[in-house]
């Protein structure tokens, strides 16, 4: 049968998907359940013996997938399969003790907890090598002399620089923010039927602690038969959240690679890279464009899983199957998405000459700002110089000439500027600011925050 999802063919790295992979999942759902039985038998409710015999038959290499899903079949209950299917391979008694005061999702939220520590793991590794590709980026052109933009129109120069350094800034709190989260997303739940843990008897306290911290997560304190899915909202709204930074960058570069601004391009491959099936000239910014493309898949995910927030009573089953959507397909395309971003930046051309080009096609316009803030210094008021700039910058644009000419007309401002003071506002390399400063505090961050040398 031809595969249907993209993830299938298309789209993931095979690290994360191997997390969420059918073999992983029963693979973590069976080492929760040999965590249960050491719990147990650390307080004596089973032996060490049976303990060990289940720990020995949790494994792909004993308990099959494919004896799972035939029982599966027959039961139409997933988790009742996989205790089957072990208990089929276990020696002596052992088999008892499987599952013993467990409900179903206390090993499917500790094992979908560490599915989601694994992936969160490459994730974080995904930012923290993006942050130090935009730092080392930012750093080469933190001189290089742009046009900044504010309603698509030209507004005063800044350097490339300084605009890698503002992602630099937003990545760099999405890391802090899923380091924040982490604890509180990664917990499982050992509890029983409803939470209350009657099941487990008068250890049930001891047995969950001793399960999650053997396993390294944390435990949900007071539980339904579920773990909260708040939790899960807000890891799906965090992933939304940095999806959509990652489609602002790539749509940046989409905006300038176009022809008519030509500042910068994701890398192509000249010798073999096909742009375009009929025209040959074509050299599209495709791996950006995937990225907006994808961040808008990330995002849809939010609303059901703020909906599988929502269950009655102490639960329902409507959650699960559109969890087992939500988690794996966001972790995958978010991966996706970063190694795009990744490549692009790592190997992005910036093309310098077209980048001051574009600012002397405006004719001194972008410098207006730098004009009326030099009259400023020579004594004349702020909303004098203004309205003196706006209606000279009116001029220059109808009657097509470059502003600082326009200017030099004017007696009652040159009686104040010289020429060379008008010269020197009308120098975009003397009105950048701060931009470089501001790199090298981003760069400086970076480097304290990840303990890398950029």
């Amino acid at each position: 049968m031809s595969n249907l999802c993209p993830l299938d063919y298309r789209y993931g790295n095979e690290d994360m998907k191997a997390i969420f992979s059918e073999e992983s999942r029963l693979q973590y759902q069976m080492s929760v359940e040999a965590m249960l039985a050491k719990a147990h038998a650390s307080l004596g409710t089973i032996t060490k013996k049976q303990a060990d015999e289940i720990n020995r038959v949790a494994n792909l290499n004993i308990v099959k997938i494919e004896r799972v899903k035939e029982i599966e079949l027959e039961t139409r209950h997933d988790v009742m399969a996989m205790v089957k299917a072990m208990t089929e391979q276990c020696n002596g008694d052992a088999g008892k003790f499987i599952h013993y005061g467990a409900t179903s999702n206390d090993i499917i939220d500790t094992a979908t907890a560490l599915q989601i520590k694994a992936a969160i793991g490459i994730i974080q590794r995904d930012i923290e090598s993006f942050i130090i590709t935009l730092a080392k980026l930012a750093k080469r052109e933190k001189s290089t002399i742009e046009i900044g933009r504010t309603h698509a129109q030209f507004a005063i120069p800044i350097t490339f620089g300084f605009k890698i350094s503002g992602y630099i800034a937003e990545v760099l709190r999405h890391r802090e923010r899923l380091m924040q989260l982490k604890p509180r997303v990664c917990v499982g739940k050992m509890s029983g039927a409803v939470g209350t843990g009657a099941a487990l008897g008068k250890n049930f306290f001891k047995i969950q602690e001793t399960v999650m911290s053997s396993l390294g997560i944390l435990y949900e304190p007071a539980a339904t038969q579920v773990v909260g899915r708040d939790r899960y909202t807000e890891l799906i709204c965090l992933m939304a959240n940095i999806a959509t930074s990652l489609e602002r960058y790539a749509t940046e570069i989409r905006n300038l690679q176009r022809s008519e601004i030509s500042e910068v391009a994701e890398p192509f491959d000249k010798e073999k890279q096909v742009g375009s099936s009929t025209m040959a000239h074509k050299r599209n910014p495709m791996m950006s464009e995937n990225v907006c493309g994808l961040a808008r898949i990330v995002r849809s995910m939010v609303t059901p899983m703020f909906e599988s927030q929502v269950l009655w009573h102490e639960r329902d089953l409507t959650n699960s199957s559109a969890e087992r959507f939500i988690i794996p397909h966001t972790f995958v395309l978010l991966d996706e998405m970063f190694k795009k971003m990744e490549t692009t930046f790592s190997n992005l051309e910036v093309y310098r000459d077209n980048m001051m080009r574009n600012i002397e096609s405006s004719k001194g316009l972008v410098m207006a700002e730098s004009l009326m803030m030099k009259m400023t210094e020579k004594g004349i008021g702020r909303q004098d110089a203004h309205e003196i700039v706006r209606t000279l910058s009116m001029i220059a644009e109808d009657e097509n000439e470059h502003l600082k000419d326009v200017f030099l007309k004017r007696r009652d401002v040159t009686s104040l500027m010289s020429e060379d003071d008008i010269l020197s506002a009308m120098d975009p390399n003397n009105y950048t600011g701060a931009s470089e400063d501001i790199v090298n505090k981003m760069v400086a961050d970076v480097e304290k925050v990840l303990n890398v040398k950029v």
